[in-house]
């Protein structure tokens, strides 16, 4: 962590990082967030849109176990777009792969929630946590629950990140297996 995001004015602790904060957070070393596609319409009033990159249909079963060397993740076929660039989805759970690289601080944590023209439409993204540390181009469950589908544009945004500060630095960052994934 640089000596720079250190010494930035964050909120208090426990709270919800405004634009400002995310903002200033977007010009660190490294960038909260890099690989955005537009940053006047991502960039909210408590969080930030990411944009979706990539669909791929669940081809098989997971399996999640006691230890993490018993963890199976199901095979996932990637979805072509039509030629207007919309995914034409039916009802199920797809894996959606996002466009943003985030990299958080250990002083930082986020929670993705849907956008509420998806809920609107019949449809919702189920997301983990961003633990503090955690660096990677991030994929979430797109769950698609209109029995006439969805249609979704390549690059469209579909979830905001809210990012929380932490009532202090975590002494070791996220270091799981999703640690730089889909770089």
């Amino acid at each position: 962590m640089s000596t720079s995001r250190q010494e930035q004015s964050y909120p208090p602790s426990g709270s919800v990082l405004p634009r400002q904060a995310i903002l200033d957070l977007l010009h660190g070393e490294p960038p909260l967030l890099a690989d955005y596609l537009d940053l006047a319409s991502q960039l909210q009033p408590q969080g930030f849109d990411l944009t979706l990159r990539e669909v791929s249909a669940f081809d098989g079963p997971g399996q999640i176990g006691v230890s993490n060397d018993e963890r199976v993740l199901p095979p996932a076929k990637p979805l072509a777009t039509d030629p207007l660039g919309y995914f034409e989805l039916g009802p199920g759970a797809y894996l959606a792969t996002l466009n943003e690289v985030v990299n958080l601080p250990l002083d930082i944590m986020a929670l993705g929630r849907p956008r509420s023209s998806l809920l609107r439409s019949g449809v919702t993204v189920g997301t983990a946590v961003w633990d503090a540390g955690y660096h990677g181009r991030s994929q979430c469950m797109l769950i698609v629950s209109n029995a006439a589908g969805f249609r979704v544009a390549k690059d469209a945004r579909i979830l905001q990140l809210v990012f929380f500060r932490l009532a202090g630095a975590a002494e070791e960052g996220y270091e799981g297996t999703y640690q730089g994934e889909n770089l």
